[in-house]
């Protein structure tokens, strides 16, 4: 895919956590943030007109893992999990299209009412006429992270890039947790078989190994300082380079 002039790739895949939504909440939708979040995305077609895919965790809702660890069945835990990401990605789509970007939701478990049902070529048509796609429900099977999805999704529409924003003030990978250890030092650029064997704070392992298989480069980086993403897609070096 031939990149727009300045931009560093033609597509990118942005992977949003369902905590980002929540703000300094930390639970449910808060909507100032989920403004902010849309500009950031509004900003990137604006001012490189790069397509733009979205895929959205839920755990600013619900988190399968916490519902299976209180007795709950994993399996009905993740499907409620993957209902709250489509709360998330309603709220995306509304917000972004009371900015005047173009947006389609599309759901790995069908609900026909509120979005379209996940379907590749569709969605990669969508993105060709300058909509920006949020992928929700995950890939509609327990077990599964929203990190999973985002690479598999990442694959299927043909990314250049996996964009991994942090919510939590994190720059990148760092060789253990900044906030706990002052003297870990941050990766500006990490192999993924380093990420898995020396255990770096990324993507869950299966995500991992699906970006190297498909040679699927994923960028770690801060998503809440303004512009960073679009400063990413036209080459700052900011973050960690995973591949």
């Amino acid at each position: 895919m031939t990149a727009p002039a300045g931009a560093r790739w033609g597509r990118v895949l942005l992977k949003l956590s369902g905590e980002a939504f929540a703000g300094d909440g930390g639970y449910g939708v808060d909507g100032a943030t989920v403004e902010y979040l849309a500009n950031e995305i509004v900003g990137v077609r604006a001012e490189t007109g790069v397509d733009v895919a979205v895929v959205v965790g839920g755990g600013n809702i619900w988190r399968g893992m916490t519902g299976a660890g209180a007795g709950m069945d994993r399996v009905q835990a993740d499907y409620m999990g993957m209902l709250g990401t489509v709360i998330n990605a309603l709220a995306l789509q509304d917000t972004l299209e009371r900015l005047g970007q173009p947006t389609r939701v599309q759901t790995a478990i069908h609900m026909s009412q509120v979005a379209e049902p996940y379907i590749r070529r569709k969605a990669v048509r969508h993105l060709e006429k300058g909509r920006v796609v949020i992928f929700a429900a995950g890939n509609g099977n327990p077990f599964f992270t929203t990190d999973t999805t985002a690479a598999l999704r990442a694959v299927e529409m043909d990314a250049e890039v996996l964009l991994k924003g942090s919510h939590s003030g994190t720059d990148g990978i760092y060789t253990d947790d900044p906030r706990t250890n002052p003297d870990a030092t941050k990766l500006d650029e990490v192999s993924y078989l380093d990420v898995i064997n020396r255990g770096l704070r990324a993507m869950d392992s299966t995500a991992i190994t699906l970006c190297m298989d498909n040679k699927l480069p994923i960028l770690m980086f801060d998503l809440m300082v303004k512009g960073n993403v679009v400063s990413i897609i036209r080459g700052e070096p900011i973050g960690t380079l995973v591949r």
